[in-house]
């Protein structure tokens, strides 16, 4: 089995790991929640990839910012890994496609934007599915005293009701020490591991 920062090396090209990247990994493969914070740029995204690359299933991404998603997923893909989403952008025929290859195992990454994410369909095809970890990007979305509040981030929570063993990392680039705590009570995180970097 690769290590993590054998991952780092061969799929994204990095010699070492900066600041908690690897704490927080670590975290994530012994299968512990964590609630992150980093500055963008500092590497946010690399803290789910590796452990989605190393647990078995797919790891599923929510994320609020179709545009970044997709960036995302095309850089993914252009390093090899198996990476897919599922937003409103997509035709039928397209979600259809991404939907069997994640029933099939074949997804190392699959994001989701909140809205989607809480259908039925959407649910039921994660339940029918063999999930790695759950990353919850711009976290500072649950926070209802933020600009960026989004009242579908509330329903989140339910992900831990639904897969008890799956690990969840939550992650922010911008939230004061009161908006950890919010984020940590609304999203069910009130025992992970807190990394705060400020490279």
């Amino acid at each position: 089995m690769s290590s993590p920062l054998e991952i780092l090396q061969r799929v994204f090209g990095y010699e070492a790991f900066r600041g908690e990247q690897q704490a927080i990994i670590e975290t994530l493969l012994a299968g512990r929640d964590a609630l992150v914070l980093m500055p963008t740029g500092g590497g946010k995204s690399l803290c789910y990839q590796i452990p989605a690359l190393l647990r078995p299933g797919t790891g599923v991404v929510v994320s609020p910012l179709i545009a970044l998603m997709q960036d995302q997923v095309d850089a993914l893909r252009e390093l090899g890994v198996r990476a897919a989403y599922l937003n409103s952008s997509q035709e039928w025929r397209e979600a259809r496609e991404v939907e069997r290859q994640m029933l099939n195992g074949e997804l190392d990454l699959l994001y989701v934007a909140p809205e989607r994410l809480l259908t039925d369909r959407c649910m039921e095809l994660l339940q029918r599915s063999r999930i790695a970890l759950f990353a919850i990007d711009e976290a500072h979305c649950v926070s209802q005293w933020g600009h960026d509040f989004r009242p579908e981030y509330l329903g989140l929570s339910a992900l831990h009701e639904y897969w008890p063993d799956v690990p969840r990392i939550a992650l922010t680039a911008t939230a004061t020490a009161a908006t950890r705590e919010e984020i940590a009570r609304r999203l069910g995180l009130e025992e992970a591991a807190h990394f705060v970097s400020s490279f």
